[in-house]
Order: C-alpha cells, then structure tokens, then sequence
C-alpha cells in the first residue's frame, strides 16, 4: 500500500494542508478534499479547460495534473479565489453585464484564462484573446461575447493586478 502525500499550499490566498493518495487528480483535491466545487469537470481529458485553475502563476487544467505533483508552498488560485481580487470581481461583473455567461460550466475556466491573461498586463488584441482562450470549450454563450467581455474588462483592469 502507498503511503499517502501531504502538502500544504497557499489557495486563494489562505495556507491549506491536506493529505490524499498518490496520484489523485488536482481537480479532485480541490473538489472533493477542500470543497472548492467552483472548479469543474467537463472532459477529464483536458480538451474543455473547465477545470482551470492557476498554478504558481502558470494556467493549469487541473485535470490532467497529479495534486502530488504540486510542491509545498505552492500557490494555487481557483474561482472561489477571484472574489479576493479588484480584478476577479471586475472581470466576473462584466461577464455578467456582456452576456457572456450561460450555463455556467464553462465559465470557471474561461474566467480563469481571462484573469491569467489580463494579469500579464500584455497589449490584447482579438487574435490574442482568442487564443488565450483556445483550451477552453463553450457550447451556449459562444465566445463574441466572452472576447466582449475580456475587452471590457480589460480597459479597467487594476495596474496592481498587472504583472508587467
């Protein structure tokens, strides 16, 4: 029998420790273990990007990644974690007010990808937004409205969220 893993991680912003066995899924820690059920599971494959999440700063489908994978003190945002941030709340409100959320399956790892792009503080364009969101599948909403929505957020986006 494997022995199990412990970590202790920094999620939206609070120290977590938590213990699973060898080889569980990420999604299924924040899910399951630390009831973060904003995250979601769509393809289990990392096709839909539903389940992104942001991993010491790098875009992650937490899907396909093993949580023993994740060292110590690393630092994990999920959804929960965007109400935390001028910019999470800005972005979930104009995803609101653009029409650009449906369903809702979709839309944990679109805002995901949203914020990771906006927080480089890069110029955007169209083809850049889109590809920013390239891993990730919406079947109601479309994605007009989701790239109207990133823009939108994009010229209020706090510079201390910014990290250029």
């Amino acid at each position: 029998m494997n022995p199990e893993t412990e970590r202790t991680w920094i999620i939206n912003g609070e120290k977590m420790s938590v213990t699973f066995p060898p080889g569980r899924r990420l999604l299924d820690v924040l899910r399951e273990d630390l009831k973060l059920t904003g995250t979601k599971e769509g393809c289990g494959e990392g096709e839909c990007g539903a389940c992104t999440v942001i991993v010491d700063g790098e875009l992650i489908v937490s899907c396909l990644l093993a949580a023993g994978q994740v060292p110590d003190g690393a630092e994990i945002m999920t959804v929960e974690g965007l109400e935390k941030t001028e910019g999470g709340r800005l972005l979930q409100a104009s995803y609101v007010e653009k029409g650009a959320a449906q369903c809702g399956f979709c839309i944990p790892g679109m805002i995901m990808s949203s914020y990771h792009l906006l927080s480089r503080g890069e110029p955007l364009s169209q083809p850049i937004i889109r590809e920013a969101h390239a891993g990730n599948i919406c079947r109601c909403t479309g994605y007009e409205k989701i790239m109207e929505a990133v823009s939108a957020a994009a010229e209020h986006w706090p510079k201390s969220e910014a990290k250029s």
